[in-house]
């Protein structure tokens, strides 16, 4: 009798701690970091090692031309972003969850499948450069650091708990900031940038015109729309005092708010360090006559006896810490999209047995060569306009 009693105290006691953990907390007592989650981690990811090939070759070849591009982005990436947050709060799927549940077969099976295209020519572009950024600063051989990174990524998207790995996510997006101190330790000419980033300058060059859509496919990407739709599904899903809004309306006002708080943060701090990237390029590389880059490991070299081997540290460092988030990201949003397009529970928060699927596995036998990660920016406008008719209801 008095064993079975401290058997049921200690459950009692267990029970209550993994409450206690799990409880939702009162969020007009979150801190700024605190309300900070899915907006922030795409945004983030939005500035994948491929993306800084992208702005480092715009900002080789045009100098600050291109500067006004990052604020005519702003308020487009910003409000598709918080659309597709509103899907996933909203309905508690995500994107492709949604579109399963209104539209035909086929119309979803061709997003997805563009999507998983796109996002897979994108992981071995990200990979490649992170290994290629990680033979430049201590040597060795690329296809190595290419499957450590690899298996690494995996191993914590598949074996971390949603919670535990949304905080190293985080964390991680503030290796963005290595550019930003690029932009300070160089010679930066901050009059002409300004007026540059509010006084557009056009050219209808075949040049100018394709960097600009190469651009717009860079900050404007759809694995940012399945991911983020798809995380803010999960985050209703394991707070256990959150619902659905269709279900529960009257959580709307704080959900929304702490929502567009979180996605205008995210989309704006990506902007900024795409523009801190062109900034730092224009003023190395294309002020010494390095007009031609074609990867963002090129890029650092580049600058290596133009600014010093620090700010060449910096950006290579840059690549690697970025690419810790964006190979996830990738990688889950294209699972995500896949799993919920086949009606297979998801998420990260589920332990490897527990879901059909928690993150791609990708058996990357070669790299894809570098130029393909400009040209998949490009291509990433198919699957935007195969979304043009997204779910969008909401408070």
């Amino acid at each position: 009798m008095t064993a079975a009693r401290t058997d049921t105290k200690v459950a009692a006691v267990l029970a209550a701690r993994i409450a206690r953990h799990r409880a939702a907390r009162d969020p007009t007592r979150k801190g700024l970091f605190a309300r900070l989650g899915p907006g922030l981690i795409t945004g983030a990811s939005d500035d994948d090692p491929s993306g800084i090939a992208t702005y480092s070759q715009t900002g080789a070849q045009f100098g600050y031309a291109m500067c006004w591009v990052m604020l005519f982005c702003f308020p487009l990436m910003a409000a598709i972003q918080e659309i597709s947050a509103r899907i996933g709060r909203v309905t508690g799927h995500g994107i492709a969850g949604s579109i399963r549940a209104h539209y035909p077969r086929w119309l979803l099976y061709a997003i997805v499948g563009l999507l998983l295209m796109a996002n897979i020519i994108n992981l071995g572009a990200d990979l490649g450069a992170m290994a290629a950024a990680l033979s430049l600063l201590i040597g060795g051989p690329i296809g190595l650091y290419v499957v450590v990174f690899a298996v690494f990524c995996t191993w914590l998207e598949v074996f971390l708990r949603y919670e535990r790995y949304v905080a190293i996510l985080k964390w991680i997006s503030f290796a963005l900031l290595s550019y930003v101190a690029v932009a300070l330790v160089v010679h930066v000419p901050w009059g002409l940038v300004l007026y540059r980033t509010v006084v557009p300058s056009f050219s209808l060059s075949t040049d100018y015109v394709v960097t600009v859509v190469a651009v717009l496919g860079t900050t404007i990407t759809p694995y940012c729309f399945f991911w983020q739709s798809s995380e803010e599904a999960e985050e209703e899903e394991i707070d256990p005092a959150a619902h659905p809004l269709l279900e529960a309306p009257e959580e709307a006002p704080a959900a929304i708010s702490r929502m567009r708080f979180d996605t205008y943060i995210g989309m704006g701090y990506s902007n900024v360090i795409s523009l801190f990237i062109i900034v730092s390029t224009a003023a190395t590389l294309n002020a010494n006559g390095v007009t031609d880059i074609q990867t963002s490991a090129q890029a650092a070299e580049a600058l290596r006896p133009i600014a010093g081997v620090f700010t060449f540290a910096l950006f290579a460092t840059g690549i690697i810490g970025i690419g810790l988030l964006a190979v996830p990201v990738l990688a889950g949003s294209g699972a995500y999209a896949l799993g919920e397009a086949l009606g297979w529970s998801t998420g990260l928060d589920r332990q490897p047995l527990d879901a059909n699927t928690k993150s791609c596995s990708l058996r990357l036998n070669e790299c894809f060569p570098t130029r393909r990660r400009f040209d998949s920016r490009l291509a990433n406008g198919e699957v935007r306009h195969a979304e043009a008719d997204p779910i969008t209801s909401g408070p």
